[in-house]
């Protein structure tokens, strides 16, 4: 195995010729020790298909599509992370009549392994979260919420780390300000903290655990007009965080921004949306180790 760094340097190397061939560098890169990770946002409740008559995306989406399509995925490749970057809930009939339980158990189906709050997620409530909760068979990370004196307290996690194919991946979670976009009572004491300091803690903490790679689920949103935090913001301003999952703006990506952290190397940043319109998908080739393939799949 080679250094972090080292590892993380050839990884990104060869992002910027992935977009010219993506196909010849998938055939030259070894598939012995490929890293797959499929990610969404902001699904909303959205469990059936949009109606064949809709004016945007008819027939599109549906978790029924995203579960083949995953299970798939998991057929022709041997280490797959499956991860979510928050707003599971509302937006859909569902969610009223269930409150959030079926999309926990459509995730856990699907076998999540993570997936951070976004704010839409505290909409029924804490109570109406931990009920949901219940059913969820893998953790959420929050990093910068304190739950501390609410329901909550202990029932998240600040990070978690997978071994895969002889890698470590260190993953955290980071999420939107609740005040003035939740009401008041739905996150009681909940305490929002900085997210670019909690965000560089975590990287202290995986890095000191020796994790190969390090990935954020934020629920901040891509990018904004004024100089609130953004998963952008957030790359530019931090170090040691080598791909974000966002989630909240809905920004469909083509393929991931590449920006420039505090020590002048690339972080990666994708979404893909919302609605569970798209699965997105990235792979990363661990023998030869550099990032081999980044795309992101229609639910058709």
């Amino acid at each position: 195995m080679m250094k972090r760094r080292e590892f993380i340097h050839k990884t990104i190397l060869g992002t910027a010729a992935v977009s010219l061939a993506p196909s010849l560098l998938a055939q030259e890169a070894s598939k012995k020790q490929r890293l797959t990770i499929l990610h969404t946002n902001d699904t909303h409740s959205n469990i059936d298909p949009f109606p064949v008559n809709h004016a945007k995306f008819p027939g599109q989406g549906g978790v029924s599509r995203r579960y083949d399509m995953i299970r798939q995925i998991r057929q022709e490749e041997e280490h797959v992370l499956l991860l979510d970057a928050g707003d599971i809930f509302q937006g859909t009939p569902y969610f009223n009549r269930f409150g959030g339980e079926l999309e926990m158990k459509v995730m856990t189906k699907m076998k999540y392994d993570a997936a951070t709050m976004g704010n839409h997620d505290f909409d029924g409530g804490m109570d109406g979260f931990l009920k949901a909760k219940q059913h969820a068979e893998f953790p959420f990370l929050c990093a910068n919420y304190d739950f501390k004196n609410t329901l909550l307290d202990g029932q998240t996690q600040e990070s978690t780390i997978f071994r895969k194919g002889g890698l470590k991946i260190g993953v955290f979670g980071v999420g939107v300000e609740l005040k003035g976009l939740v009401p008041d009572k739905l996150f009681g004491e909940t305490k929002y903290l900085d997210p670019i300091e909690r965000a560089q803690d975590m990287v202290a903490k995986l890095e000191d655990a020796n994790c190969d790679l390090i990935i954020c689920l934020s629920h901040l949103g891509y990018e904004y007009q004024s100089d609130k935090i953004s998963d952008r913001v957030l790359a530019k301003k931090t170090k040691g965080i080598d791909l974000i999952i966002g989630g909240h703006t809905h920004t469909f990506l083509e393929k991931p921004t590449q920006e420039l952290n505090l020590d002048g190397k690339i972080t990666l940043i994708n979404q893909v949306g919302w609605a569970g319109l798209n699965l997105g998908r990235i792979d990363f080739d661990v023998e030869k180790k550099y990032f081999t393939k980044k795309e992101v799949i229609e639910i058709k």
